[in-house]
Formats: structure tokens, sequence, C-alpha cells
């Protein structure tokens, strides 16, 4: 049978990468104390699943990794050896090791050579005794003198056990490695050519395992079928019936952990099946595929119920009727499926563990990592991309934010420091916060920098505005440059790719007491509620989220005011106003009644003078970058119900330009 093995690998790269982030949290879990049978399976299961994948697709530096990595963890599951920071580091540091592997499977990412040696000698030597052994747990090791000569096993593959993506041949591989192996094939169910489907497993095996062999050794082989197929496993005692001529009664595994024979990897089975019954991976593409399409239909919709708004109602009750059922339909429907796209935000919070751990180390700072609304759910696209922020923060909160630990006793405060990452729903938003407990930033540092750079700053600078000057290109209050990020190097970056994604970063601090970092991102990137405004003969969409009332200004309202424009007077505040037909340069068409929408962004309001609200829709976001150039103030553009285009307001844009040309 010629299989065509690549359609697999995508598969087993992205289980592989859960797997050892699984592995990662596990060991993590482990160091600080935790010593539950369960918890060490678990990491054992993450090795051993890697492993066998990677043999069977023939990526022989993985397997000979994880092999090495899988014997020491069998040892700890099995009490021979107690848990030791030694191992911890050496298992954790092979986590790294085996990332670049799968990378270089992958992409074609070179691994270090050397370092990959280095990491296997560093298990071995671990595995060779210079850890400290555990005195062996009675109850769950293995007595030599008990064991048996060998194993009996009646091997039954399910038909369907190809589609789950095993081989027996490689069972029947690693079982060779474990021992001189005696193979009888049974034929039974083989039908005839014609009738053969190469996707079905037809043939069944008796096998005769010689060698005192753990009984746990040979579960771990069946570990992956274990639910793909019948198993008897007997064992074999000495001057025992040569293996072709005992009939073997094939049993299902759970018959023979009822009977007393334990069987780990099976008993951990069941929980995988449920799961695997109740979820499915699909890939992305199909995913924004079929976005795509629900926003085609919804520009349909749009379109419809714009032309019937022609129709007379009463000759037509039922067809509104119906295109009233259909909008709360296709609005339920782009609702699930944009569902199907968000990810807790907890696939970026678990890498931080360890990175808070290794970079605290290599300081010699005290770091506790809080997490707060780790389930809280956002776009796969934005999780994907708001990453890297995310570290730099998290690195500059540890590098620069947190003090030593004699410096924060000295200051009255608890010698470890804390960093809080938390995620939450704020209306249309999803906020992000890192925050730290620590020294602060340093107004007069800032200003002292800022001046020295030239760069402009109001008479009397509020906090908010001395805070951001830290997002200039390049600004850094850091006495000397380390291979780590000082707070500031690289936070314009930052800014960047947060606006990018449509969202903002606020920073806030008090000397002292430590400083946090708010972002807020749209809660996904395809669809948005907007309100339609008409400004001249063109029609434009303000993102809802940044909305926050609309009005028709008096005359006494509106001042000049020298250096800062027109402003509003709106209960006593007094906000800019920006005439989007100027901003825009779509003509001189005012109205003599104009009106206007207020605005917040950045903690700025505006006010946005507009000739017509059209009303409020939702609308589906296309990339104006893709298709034609960035443009200033402009964040996208939608397809409206007559076929039109309709540019999609930059609020965030906006009003960073008017700060811009505040600071000149």
């Amino acid at each position: 049978m010629n299989m065509d093995m690549q359609r697999f690998h995508a598969t087993f790269f992205e289980e592989s990468r859960e797997g050892l982030e699984a592995m990662e949290a596990g060991l993590l879990s482990l160091e600080q104390g935790n010593r539950d049978g369960d918890l060490i399976n678990s990491i054992f299961r993450a090795a051993h699943s890697i492993k066998g994948g990677s043999a069977t697709f023939g990526f022989d530096a993985i397997a000979g990794m994880t092999h090495v990595l899988e014997t020491l963890l069998d040892e700890l599951r099995a009490g021979q050896r107690a848990v030791s920071p030694p191992a911890v580091d050496a298992m954790l540091a092979s986590v790294d090791v085996l990332r670049a592997l799968l990378a270089e499977a992958e992409h074609g990412t070179p691994a270090d050579p050397a370092a990959v040696q280095a990491m296997k000698d560093r298990l071995n030597a671990v595995l060779s005794g210079q850890d400290a052994p555990a005195a062996a747990a009675p109850v769950v090791a293995v007595v030599a003198d008990a064991e048996p000569d060998g194993w009996k096993i009646g091997f039954t593959p399910a038909p369907s056990l190809f589609m789950s993506g095993n081989d027996p041949l490689r069972i029947l591989r690693e079982l060779e490695h474990l021992g001189p192996l005696e193979i009888a094939c049974r034929m039974e169910r083989l039908p005839g050519f014609e009738q053969i489907d190469p996707l079905e497993a037809y043939l069944a095996w008796d096998l005769g395992l010689i060698g005192k062999v753990p009984r746990s050794a040979v579960d771990d082989v069946f570990a992956w079928v274990v639910d793909d197929c019948e198993l008897d496993i007997q064992p074999m005692q000495r001057n025992a019936v040569p293996v072709e001529a005992v009939a073997v009664a094939a049993q299902p595994v759970a018959a023979v952990a009822a009977a007393g024979v334990q069987a780990p990897a099976a008993a951990a089975a069941p929980a995988a099946n449920d799961a695997a019954e109740t979820s499915i991976r699909v890939s992305v593409d199909k995913i924004d595929g079929l976005i795509n399409l629900v926003g085609e239909l919804v520009i349909t919709q749009a379109m419809l119920k714009q032309v019937s708004g022609l129709l007379d109602q009463a000759q037509c009750e039922r067809l509104f009727a119906g295109l009233d059922l259909l909008e709360r339909n296709t609005r339920d429907l782009q609702e699930a499926v944009i569902g199907v796209r968000m990810l807790p935000v907890d696939a970026v919070f678990r890498r931080f563990p360890r990175l808070v751990r290794d970079l605290s180390a290599r300081l010699g700072k005290q770091v506790r990592l809080r997490t707060v609304g780790e389930g809280t759910e956002l776009d796969k696209g934005l999780i994907e991309r708001i990453a890297d922020p995310l570290v730099h923060l998290v690195r500059n909160s540890i590098d620069h934010g947190l003090e030593m630990p004699d410096v924060r006793a000295e200051a009255g405060k608890d010698e470890t420091g804390t960093i809080t990452l938390a995620a939450s729903h704020q209306g249309g938003h999803i906020v992000i916060e890192v925050s730290d407990d620590g020294r602060g930033l340093n107004r007069d540092r800032i200003l002292a920098k800022a001046a020295e750079r030239g760069l402009p700053l109001p008479e009397n600078p509020t906090d908010a505005q001395v805070w951001d000057l830290i997002f200039q290109p390049g600004f850094s209050t850091a006495d000397a440059v380390t291979d780590l990020s000082g707070r500031g190097v690289g936070m314009d970056v930052v800014r960047r790719n947060i606006q990018a994604l449509g969202g903002e970063v606020q920073l806030e601090s008090a000397a002292g007491h430590g400083t946090r970092v708010v972002i807020r991102l749209p809660l996904t990137l395809a669809i948005l509620d907007g309100m339609a405004v008409s400004v001249g003969d063109e029609t434009l969409i303000l993102p809802l989220t940044y909305v926050l009332e609309a009005l028709q200004p008096q005359g006494e309202d509106v001042r000049t005011v020298g250096g800062e424009g027109r402003v509003l007077r709106v209960r006593g505040e007094y906000l800019p106003i920006v005439a989007l037909n100027e901003y825009y340069r779509y003509g001189d068409n005012r109205n003599a009644e104009q009106l206007v929408v207020v605005v917040e962004a950045d903690g700025q309001k505006l006010a946005l003078e507009v000739d017509e609200l059209i009303g409020q829709q939702q609308v589906v976001v296309k990339n104006l970058e893709n298709n034609y150039r960035r443009i200033d103030g402009i964040s996208g553009a939608t397809i409206l119900g007559d076929g039109r285009v309709a540019l999609i307001v930059d609020v965030g844009g906006l009003v960073r330009t008017r700060r811009m040309q505040q600071a000149a």
C-alpha cells in the first residue's frame, strides 16, 4: 500500500506542539511541588506520543531525544527516581531542544547539532545516577523475580485503525526493540483482491515477546491504539508452547484490566476517546473561507433589506416577515461561525510561566506570575499576533519594572514581585492588562531624556503625556543596554503592532507602586457593528465601540480657540471638532445644520462633524491594504447593500493625528 504520509504531517506537528506545551506546564507544576501521579503520567504520555509519531514519520532526531526523555519519565512515574531540580531543569531544557527539532522537521530551519547532542548527554547523565535515585515505591515497582519469561500478545486491529494515523508495522517494530519477537499473521479477515480497501486494516497477529520485559513497557507500545484494536496480553512461562501453536482468544483491553493487570495507558483512554468525540480538528483556512462566505451572506442580506424599502409593506407583508427572519438568522449564523475561531486567551498566557521562571532565575529576582481571566475568548488571528507584544511587556516588567529582592525588602515590600496578566470583555472589546508591583516609571528621568532628544512637550505635561513618550521610536531610560528589553525599548513596535490589529494601548504608573499597561482589542477582525454616516456624497462607517453619542450642536456651544481650532462644549467639557469632509478632502459640502458624533479612543474624545446619520448596521470588514494600500485615518472598507464601497474610519488614527498636531 502506497500511502502519502505527507498528508498527516500537519496534524503531527500541531499535536506535537500541544504535547510540548503540556509537558512544559506539567514540569513547571512538578518543580513547584506537585507530585500527583496523574501529572507525571500525563507528561509521560505527551513524550510517548511525540516519540511514536516521530518514529512513524521518520523524524529520527526527535524520536531519539524523546526516547531518552521517556526513559527518565518512566523511572519517575515508577517511583524509581525522585523528582529533583537537576532532573526537572534537564527535562525543561529538552523541551526547548525538541521545539527546535520540530521546527527543523516542519520548516527546514536547522537545529544546532551540538546543542541536540549536549542535551542528550545531559539527560543520559541524569539517568546514569548523577541525579540521586529515590527509594523504590513498593506499590508500583516491578519486582524482577516476578517478571515472566515473555508475553503472548493477541493483536487484532480495528478496520479503521489507519484512519487514526496509526500503523501496525510501527507497533511491531517497537516491540522488537524490547526483545526477540515471534510473529504469526492471521489473515482470516482478508477479502478478495477486488474487495480490498487500502484504508482498512484486515490483518491480525499472534505475537510472542521473549525476555523479562515489564508489562508497563508492553502497554506503552499499544497506548496509541488501545481504543482501535482487540488486545490480549498474557504472561509466557518457561517451556511455554510456541506462539504459532497457541490459539489466542481476542479480548478487549478492558477485560484484561478487570483481571487485575495494571494498564495505566488504557485507563486514560476513555477520557481521550470522549474528547475525540466532542471535538474535531479543522484547518484555519477552511474556517476563514466559511467566515468569508458568511460575510458575503451579510452583504446580500443588507442588499435585500435596502431593495425591500422600495416595496409596499402592505402588499409584501410575508416578504418583510421573511426578510426579518433572514436578518436574525444571518446574525446568529455569523456569531456562531465567528465563535468557531474564538480561542481562550490562555493559549497565549500559558507560555509565560516558563518565561517568568527562566528570566527571574537569570536576573536573580523572585517573581510570582498571576493570571486572571484565562478563559476569556479572542479571535485566533488576534491571539497569534498579540503574543509577541505581550512577551515584550512581560520581559520589560521583569527586567526593569521589578526591583531586586533586597531593594524590595528595604522598601517594605514582599521580596517576591508580582506580574499580573489579566483578560476580560468590556463592551465590544477584549481588554488585556500587564501590570507589576515594581518601582514604577520615573517621571523626571523620562522628561530629562525627552529634553535630551529634543522631543516636543507641552508646558505642564500631564502624567499621561509623559508616559506616552516611551512609545517614541528608540526611546529608553535604561542606563545600560542588555540582551533583554529595557522598559521603553521597542515600545513603539508594541503600540504599532496593537494599532495594526485595530486596538489601542494605554500606560499607567505610580512611583514605587508599579506600572500597568492596558491593551484594548476588537473581539474579531471579520465583522463589526458600525454607525453609517453621510459625509458629502460618501458614506463612512464609524465603529460602534468608539461611539459615545450623537448630537446636533447649538451655535453658542462652538468656539474657536487659538492653536486648537474649533471646539465643542459638551456638558462642560470642550472637545476638539474634526470635520470629516475636510479631513478626507471630500470638499466643503457643509450643511447649515451639521451633526456631531462624539467618539473616544486612547483616552481622548473627539467631536466628528458629519452631514447625516444613516443608521446602525453590521458590516463585513475588508482589508484595504491587501487590495490597495494603507491610507491614514482608514482602517478598512466594507460593501454596502447597494454594492457601493464604504470606508471604515480609523478613530484611533484620528486621535493620534490630533495629538501629533498638538505636539508640533
